[in-house]
């Protein structure tokens, strides 16, 4: 099982649960404006508690089944940031994708570098991963600083890779490599 750690001395990086879908509504509302250049377009329904505990409920189950790893970052009073490691691959891969966010009045702490290099840890330590990968759009310097400062290198540009803020944008790959270990050793 996969244990809460703290990031600062007022956040901690823990699993999420069904009972954060209110507080993760909360705070994608409050930055819905900062974080629009970077995800997908919302529907409405996502600025929702139902909306969230959809998703949740969603990720939850693939947790269970080794899918998805998804953290929340509690600041105690309120949930201020989230981030996931998808698609988890077995076997001679051993590799996973990495997205994150913060609530737009915590950034320039430190905490997503920090939630990263967490993640990274457990990743090699307790999920025996290889490596982790990640993308930003190629104009998101700041998530791109945040992966070069954990360890992450840049191993290409994938034209139109993600559709983003309404339309197909080009992307900047990163990953990193934790180990040389064998498959889950």
């Amino acid at each position: 099982m996969i244990e809460s750690r703290p990031l600062t001395t007022d956040v901690q990086l823990r699993i999420a649960t069904l009972d954060d879908a209110a507080a993760l509504a909360d705070e994608q509302i409050r930055s819905r404006q900062h974080l629009r250049p970077w995800e997908p377009e919302r529907v409405e329904k996502w600025f929702t508690p139902a909306g969230q505990a959809e998703r949740l409920t969603y990720q939850l189950e693939r947790y269970k089944n080794g899918q998805v790893v998804p953290w929340v970052l509690d600041a105690g009073d309120r949930l201020v940031g989230q981030i996931t490691l998808s698609d988890l691959v077995p076997g001679p891969f051993r590799s996973a994708s990495l997205g994150y966010w913060l609530a737009v009045d915590v950034l320039g702490r430190g905490l997503a570098t920090r939630a990263v290099e967490a993640v990274a840890e457990i990743a090699d330590a307790e999920l025996k991963l290889h490596r982790i990968e990640a993308s930003t759009l190629t104009g998101n310097t700041a998530s791109q600083r945040v992966l070069e400062r954990t360890g992450f290198r840049q191993i290409g540009t994938a034209p139109t890779y993600l559709h983003i803020d309404g339309y197909w944008q080009d992307c900047n790959l990163y990953q990193r490599i934790l180990n040389d270990r064998a498959p889950g050793a």
